[in-house]
């Protein structure tokens, strides 16, 4: 009997020091799983923060967006409503100027554009073009220029001509229409900077 009592005090021994250190390794385990969730915690909370922050700086960066998406079609409505307003006074400019007599001060116009025209060229020996109006009005002008001759073709312009070398290789088109076409990216810069729209 006293065989059985040993062996239940050590069995019990066993068990108590089995116990004590199942008991110490989950204490252990306990502890380091504490310190990893809070070292997991403050990662966590670190990159909630990183993520709140991303957040508002794209979130921002849409509401720049959608404000200059904004302003960009306020400006391009001020632009479609000035170019509209240009092009009717170009319009109504061209319709006066087609309806304008071909006498007096238009002749100096005819004769300053074959002037400027065959300074451009950089001869005088050149095949003047104009419309059916201002035939005449060239005609007159020409004797001016030696070397010059009027074209038997007319061109469709509203006024002005178009100045071609003899030997073909070189023209300049000094109607009235090129001169506003050249004229109108000029006249609406300053349109457009008087009214402080596309700056």
């Amino acid at each position: 009997m006293g065989s059985n009592s040993q062996l239940e005090q050590a069995i019990d021994k066993i068990l108590a020091k089995t116990t004590d250190r199942i008991l110490s390794g989950l204490d252990d385990s306990c502890s380091e799983s504490m310190r990893t969730i809070d070292d997991s915690l403050s990662i966590l909370e670190q990159e909630y923060d990183k993520l709140i922050t991303d957040g508002k700086k794209e979130a921002d960066k849409i509401k720049k967006q959608i404000i200059g998406s904004s302003d960009l079609g306020a400006r391009n409505e001020q632009l479609i409503s000035l170019e509209q307003a240009v092009d009717d006074v170009f319009e109504k400019a061209l319709e006066k100027i087609t309806n304008t007599a071909r006498s007096g001060n238009y002749e100096n116009l005819i004769k300053t554009m074959i002037e400027e025209s065959t300074n451009i060229l950089g001869t005088t020996e050149v095949i003047i073009s104009t419309n059916s109006k201002d035939r005449d009005a060239v005609q007159s002008q020409l004797s001016q220029f030696s070397g010059a001759e009027l074209s038997a073709d007319v061109i469709d312009c509203i006024g002005g001509v178009v100045a071609k070398s003899k030997d073909g290789t070189m023209k300049f088109d000094n109607t009235i229409d090129a001169r506003i076409e050249r004229l109108k990216p000029l006249i609406r810069k300053e349109i457009a900077s008087m009214f402080g729209v596309g700056n």
